[in-house]
């Protein structure tokens, strides 16, 4: 029962800081453009390989 009066302050503390924490990734535009970095991923890409570089 006393590990309760450790737990509980520390799991509110915790809570407080994760909604810290988001609300800090809202602030800076971490979701602004979600659509935009799901379609990047199809966009060709150059290859950075010499032509002297094989693949092993």
């Amino acid at each position: 029962m006393d590990i309760l009066f450790l737990l509980v302050p520390m799991s509110v503390l915790l809570v407080f800081a994760l909604l810290a924490l988001f609300r800090w990734a809202l602030s800076s535009g971490q979701f602004d453009d979600l659509e935009r970095e799901g379609e990047r991923i199809f966009e060709a890409a150059p290859s950075k390989l010499d032509g002297d570089q094989g693949p092993g």
